[in-house]
C-alpha cells in the first residue's frame, strides 16, 4: 500500500465510533438493527467491499499482448491531442514525446514508465475516519450516479434538479448502508448560478454526510475552490501529504484530452489529490464497433491522461477509467446492459491490473426512462459485470436513469438494494467452523428439517440478505398490503428515510469556515448561468 494509506485524518473531525457505524447519526442501536432486518431503514453501515470472489477475465495473454500493442502503435503513430494547454505540451516535450501542433507522439513506453510512481493502492481519507475507503487492491467502493441535469421525484415528475433534490441525494448516500462513497455531481441543481454551484454542491458533501467525496472538475478554479475546502476540513499539510478528494477526469473521446479536463487534472494531481482518467465511449460514434478496437482505444487514451498526472506530481493517485456504451445503429441512441460494454469492462479490468492501476468503471446503468424492468434488467447486467471484474471504484452505481439525463429518487432506492446483495455475495464462501454447519447437520440428522435448530437459531438474523424493496410474502398479503409495485415501496422508503434524517456531526469551526469561504467566493463574481 502506498504512504496515502498510512495516516488517519485529523482527530476531532469524527463522530464517536459506534456512531460512525450507523446509518443515523447519533440514533440507531437496537432499533435500527431492527429496522435494517425489516428492510424499514437504515442500518449499520458496511465498510467498502473486500472481494473474495475471483475477478471473470475474457482476454488471455495473447489477446492482451495484442492490445497493448496496438495502443502502442495509436500512441506513437497517431497520438493524443492535448488541446488549448501550452503548459501540458511543454511538459511532454520536456518528457520526451513528439510535439506536431497540440498533437503528441509517444515513444513506446514512455507513458508506462511514468506509471510507474502511481500507487497501486491507496486509501481515501473521509472526514470521519471510520468511513475513510480504500482505493485499489480487493478492494470495491460504490458511490452513486454522476451528473444528471433532470431527477424524476418522488412525486413522479420528470424535471430539473435543484439544490434540495442535491442534498437529499447526499442524505440517501449516506444514510445507504452499501454506498460507501458520497460520489460528487449526483444531480446538477440547475437552481443555482453555474460558476457558484459548486461551492454548494461540495458544502452538501462535508454538511450533509462524513464519506468520502468526489471534487468539481468544470473548471480550473472550481477544483481550485475543491480543494481550498477540503483544506478547511482536514488541514493544509494533511490534503498535501494525504488523499480526501478522487475526481473524474473524461478524455473527450475519440483521443482528445480538452483544456477543462487537463485543468482540474492538474489541479488535483498537484495537490495529491486522485483522478479517475476515464475515455467516455459511446461505442460506433467515440470508439470503433468492435470491442478490440474500443479496448485499443481506451487503453492509449488511458496511458495518456494518467502518465500526465505522474509529469505533474510523481506518486499522486490515479485510476484505469472506463465508461464504454454501445448505440443503437438505428438511432444513434446510447443502449445499457448490453454484452459488447461488458466485454469492454471485463478487457479493461485485465489492462488496468497489468499497469498496476485502480480500476473504475459501470454501475447500475439503464437507457430506460422510468424505474421499470427495462431498467431492472439492464442495471442488473451492468452491475454484475461490474463486480465480476473486479472493479476497484463504480460510479453511477445508484439513481441512474435515462441513459444518465435523469436521478431518480426511487431508482436509487431499489439500486442501493442490490448493492446489498452484491456486497454480500463477494464476501465468498464462508469456510469456519459455524459456515460449514456440521453441528447442524450432525444435530438434525436424516429426515428432519432445520428450522428449529441451534445453528438456524443462533445465525437467523445474518443467514441470508433480506431485501429491503421486494415482496416475498403470499398473494393474499400483498393484496391487503395494497398491491404495491417494487418502485411505490422504493417510493416509500426514500420518504421514510428522508423524514428521519439526521446530520452527521460537523465542528462549529469547520462549519463557520466553509460558509466564510463560500459567501466570500460567492460576492467576488456575478452570477452566471452558461
Amino acid at each position: 500500500m502506498s504512504d496515502n494509506a498510512a495516516p488517519e485524518a485529523p482527530a476531532g473531525n469524527d463522530q464517536e465510533a459506534s456512531n460512525a457505524r450507523r446509518g443515523r447519526g447519533a440514533s440507531g442501536g437496537a432499533a435500527a438493527r431492527r429496522a435494517a432486518r425489516s428492510g424499514g431503514g437504515p442500518g449499520i453501515q458496511q465498510t467498502y467491499v473486500n472481494r473474495k470472489v475471483n475477478v471473470y477475465e475474457v482476454l488471455d495473454e495473447e489477446g492482451l499482448a495484442i492490445i497493448e500493442k496496438n495502443a502502442d502503435t495509436v500512441l506513437e503513430e497517431i497520438g493524443i491531442e492535448f488541446r488549448d494547454d501550452a503548459e501540458a505540451l511543454a511538459l511532454w516535450k520536456e518528457a520526451g514525446a513528439d510535439i506536431k501542433g497540440e498533437r503528441v507522439h509517444f515513444p513506446k513506453g514512455l507513458p508506462r514508465s511514468l506509471l510507474k510512481t502511481a500507487p497501486s493502492i491507496y486509501k481515501q481519507h473521509a472526514r470521519n475516519s471510520a468511513r475513510s475507503v480504500q482505493i485499489g487492491g480487493n478492494a470495491t467502493v460504490f458511490a452513486p450516479v454522476y451528473g444528471p441535469p433532470f431527477v424524476r421525484d418522488l412525486d413522479g415528475n420528470r424535471r430539473y434538479a435543484t439544490i434540495e433534490d442535491f442534498r437529499n441525494f447526499v442524505k440517501l448516500a449516506y444514510m445507504a448502508p452499501s454506498i460507501h462513497h458520497s460520489g460528487g455531481t449526483v444531480c446538477e441543481p440547475v437552481d443555482v448560478p453555474v460558476n457558484k454551484r459548486h461551492l454548494d454542491m461540495i458544502y452538501s458533501h462535508i454538511k450533509y454526510s462524513d464519506k468520502p467525496f468526489m471534487g468539481s472538475v468544470t473548471a480550473p478554479e472550481r477544483a481550485e475552490d475543491t480543494i481550498s475546502m477540503a483544506k478547511i476540513v482536514f488541514g493544509d499539510d494533511f490534503v498535501d501529504q494525504n488523499t480526501v478528494l478522487t475526481s473524474l477526469i473524461n478524455a473527450n473521446s475519440p483521443m482528445v484530452f480538452d483544456e477543462t479536463m487537463l485543468g482540474a487534472l492538474k489541479v488535483y494531481a498537484r495537490n495529491n489529490q486522485a483522478c479517475i482518467v476515464t475515455p467516455f465511449i459511446l461505442a460506433g460514434a467515440m470508439s470503433p464497433v468492435t470491442v478490440a478496437g474500443t479496448l485499443t482505444q481506451v487503453l492509449a487514451e488511458v496511458l495518456a491522461g494518467a502518465s500526465f498526472t505522474q509529469l505533474i506530481r510523481p506518486g499522486a493517485p490515479v485510476l484505469f477509467g472506463t465508461f464504454a456504451s454501445s448505440i443503437s445503429m438505428q438511432s444513434g441512441a446510447p443502449t445499457f446492459g448490453t454484452p459488447e460494454p461488458s466485454l469492454v469492462s471485463y478487457g479493461a479490468a485485465q489492462l488496468a491490473r497489468r499497469l498496476g492501476l485502480p480500476f473504475r468503471t459501470g454501475g447500475s446503468l439503464c437507457a430506460s426512462k422510468v424505474p421499470d424492468a427495462q431498467a431492472a434488467y439492464e442495471s442488473a447486467n451492468t452491475l454484475n459485470s461490474t463486480m465480476l471484474a473486479g472493479t476497484n471504484f463504480v460510479l453511477h452505481s445508484a439513481g441512474w436513469l435515462e441513459g444518465g439525463l435523469s436521478s431518480c429518487y426511487e431508482k436509487f432506492m431499489m439500486d442501493i438494494d442490490q448493492l446489498g446483495m452484491s456486497q454480500k455475495f463477494a464476501e465468498g464462501v464462508d469456510l469456519s467452523e459455524n459456515g460449514q454447519a456440521m453441528d447442524a447437520i450432525r444435530q438434525v440428522g436424516p429426515g428432519s428439517h432445520y428450522l428449529g435448530c441451534d445453528h438456524t437459531q443462533a445465525n437467523f438474523q445474518t443467514a441470508f440478505y433480506r431485501s429491503s424493496i421486494a415482496d416475498n410474502n403470499s398473494y393474499e398479503q400483498w393484496l391487503a398490503e395494497g398491491q404495491k409495485t417494487a418502485p411505490q415501496r422504493a417510493n416509500e422508503l426514500a420518504r421514510r428515510w428522508l423524514e428521519t434524517y439526521e446530520a452527521p456531526a460537523l465542528d462549529q469551526g469547520i462549519d463557520d469556515g466553509l460558509k466564510d469561504f463560500i459567501a466570500k467566493k460567492k460576492e467576488s463574481m456575478p452570477d452566471a448561468f452558461t
